[in-house]
Formats: structure tokens, sequence, C-alpha cells
């Protein structure tokens, strides 16, 4: 365990249980597998929980799975049968989910618990690969409908805290995410893209914070991101870290194929 002040990271998920799958998509995964399992030598110290900003959980409110025992959400389809089986039993911690939840209210954000929520494959995919003993307790938070960045910008400001006491806070999306065309198609807009984010993010603090705003100005954006479910939660962990430097554990020029994707580490 630990109180030093933790990172926060914007992790690309990938697609689907890939994890679960590496004996068949290990030569399209490999990078991101490796960036995922080095996590906890960058940070150098078990976190006391994680926080996972999922995008695939949104609410009217902004909602926390509370559950001590979460179960599994198999939220894909068209994978082999033993996918819709796999377990990742990571306990959760209702006590995390009831400080957030406090911290949220206090910063004028309704949030509600909801104790039968399931990690659902942002979380276990993201998580496995990182703690693969399923030994760090792990609550869930939705992103918010509506999906305003400046909104769930100040809500990443508001877990900031969180940081000092030993809560590793993920935002778990993809860089590029637009499923129709999720090949060859989409190649010229995720590097368009993906060249604008990474450099935003190396902007400094105040600037990368107002062009992240504005993200949907950007090249290729809504090519990119026809909707913003997966993005979302870097704004989150943004806001959680928002005066530190970012770096790029991960990044492809050629995910699947054609396309490029990163991932961010902030402090």
């Amino acid at each position: 365990m630990t109180t030093q002040k933790l990172p926060t990271y914007f992790l690309s998920h990938g697609g689907g249980p890939w994890p679960f799958m590496m004996d068949q998509v290990g030569h399209l995964y490999g990078k991101l597998d490796a960036s995922l399992r080095d996590i906890p030598r960058q940070i150098g110290v078990t976190p006391k929980a994680v926080l996972v900003i999922t995008a695939h959980w949104e609410g009217r409110d902004f909602m926390l799975s509370s559950s001590a025992k979460p179960p599994m959400i198999y939220d894909y389809g068209g994978f082999p049968p033993h996918t819709y089986q796999v377990q990742y039993s990571a306990p959760g911690s209702p006590a995390l989910a009831a400080q957030v939840q406090q911290l949220l209210q206090a910063g004028g954000h309704a949030a509600l618990l909801d104790p039968e929520r399931g990690f659902d494959h942002g979380t276990f995919s993201a998580m496995y690969p990182v703690y693969p003993d399923a030994d760090v307790p792990i609550v869930q938070l939705s992103l918010k409908y509506g999906l305003d960045p400046q909104t769930h910008l100040e809500v990443g400001r508001l877990l900031a805290p969180l940081r000092e006491q030993g809560v590793l806070i993920v935002g778990s999306g993809l860089s590029y995410h637009n499923l129709r065309a999720f090949n060859a198609a989409g190649a010229a807009a995720s590097h368009a893209f993906d060249d604008w984010l990474r450099q935003t993010m190396a902007l400094p603090p105040q600037q990368r914070s107002a062009q992240l705003m504005k993200w949907d100005e950007a090249p290729a954006a809504r090519m990119a991101h026809p909707r913003e479910e997966h993005l979302l939660p870097l704004m989150v962990v943004l806001g959680a870290a928002e005066n530190d430097d970012a770096s790029v554990p991960y990044h492809e020029d050629a995910f699947m194929g054609t396309l490029a994707v990163s991932s961010f580490k902030l402090g």
C-alpha cells in the first residue's frame, strides 16, 4: 500500500475480450498487452484500489459500482464461447464508491451507487493484463449522458485528492473508436486525430485543457469519434492530474494493421 501521489492513465483498451484470446490475436495485441503489463513497474507500488472510468457505462447521473463482489458483464458479441465465461474476480470497494459519491456530490454533481453493476469489458480487458491476479479492488465510475467534456473535466478535478490516498485513477476507452471504419477505411482519420491528440496532450496544462474541451474541432474528430464515449474518460483523468505533464506509454501506428492509437499517463 502507498500514500504517494499516483499518476492517472487513459488506456486504449482494445476490442472485446482480447486478453483471453491471446493465442488467436496475440499478433494484433502484443504491444498493447506489453504496455498494460508494464504499468505496475511504472507506478512502483500496489494501489489501495483502482477507480476505472469506463466508456461502457452511462447514466443520467454519474454512477458508481458499489458491490463488494462485482459480477461480470459480457458486453460484446461474436466472440468464442469461452469468452462468455471468463471471470475477473477482483473485489469491489463499497467504501471507495461511497467516498467518490461524496466527493462528486460535494462538488455539485449528483452521483448514485449501483450495487448490482458488474465489470464490463472496458474494465476487465484493460485491468487483467495490469493485475492478472485480480488482487486490487476496483470501482467503476460511469460517464454522464450528454457526454459534455467540461462536466467530465470538472468531475476529474474533484477526484484529484484520491491520488494521494493510494487510488489509481484509470480512464478506459479508445483514442480512435469508429467501428464502421475500424480498418483501412479509417486509417487516415485515425492518424490525423491521433497526431492532434498527442500534440495537444504535450501542451502546457492550461492550454491543453482548453484545447481538449474543443476536441470536436480537431482534424478528423468526428470520423475518429462519431460518438465520443470512448474519448470522454480522458477528460476525467486529465482533470484529476490537470497540472501534471503527460507521456505516451503506448502508441501504435498500425493497430489492426492500419490504425493509429495511443494511451496517456499524467504524472
